[in-house]
């Protein structure tokens, strides 16, 4: 079985993935297919490239991830199961950067709307990025593509798959910070 979810490794839809395959869909074996967007995810679907397809719908503090929403608006899928994962979001950097450093701030849109609070109060004159995911972020600070002042927002299976310190952990606004995911599968 392969299954697609809309972002890259150590992304929280890789973790609603494993999730899935284990308390939902006692499902032992399987691949992942890193697919980065929701449309991305829904297009592989419906052309039969994956066998199932991970995505978020919808965050106790972020509210509707809008970029699903879009993409389910063009494509045909059935839902197989909506189930919710806690998320803790960290504020990730390179290896030896102090908080004093940091002149950027990037991560997904979702994850900069559960951190809101956070940063006005904590980072009120650091500019704020929108980037394509949170683990794609950690990944391209960690190869360099960031420059070394930037601070991602991600999981913290990311800061320990690209080796990147975890300088604040838990930093949502909402210590109880849940996501809901969508298991869709191709219509039949």
């Amino acid at each position: 079985m392969i299954i697609g979810v809309m972002g890259a490794e150590g992304s929280f839809s890789e973790e609603a993935a494993r999730v899935y395959a284990k308390k939902h869909g006692k499902i032992k074996k399987y691949t992942l297919a890193y697919l980065i967007t929701g449309e991305k995810v829904l297009a592989a679907l419906e052309n039969g490239k994956i066998d199932l397809g991970i995505f978020p719908i919808e965050n106790s503090t972020g509210g509707v991830v809008m970029e699903a929403i879009y993409a389910m608006a063009k494509h045909r899928f059935s839902i197989k199961k909506l189930f919710d994962i806690e998320i803790h979001q960290n504020l990730l950097v390179k290896k030896g950067v102090t908080a004093d450093q940091i002149t950027l701030i990037t991560s997904h849109e979702q994850s900069l709307k559960q951190c809101r609070a956070y940063l006005k109060r904590v980072w009120p004159r650091v500019v704020l990025k929108e980037y394509a995911d949170t683990a794609k972020a950690a990944a391209d600070l960690a190869a360099g593509k960031l420059p070394a002042t930037t601070a991602v927002i991600a999981s913290s299976a990311a800061a320990h798959m690209y080796k990147l310190d975890v300088l604040e952990a838990s930093i949502q606004d909402l210590k109880r910070n849940y996501t809901s995911f969508i298991a869709a599968e191709r219509l039949r």
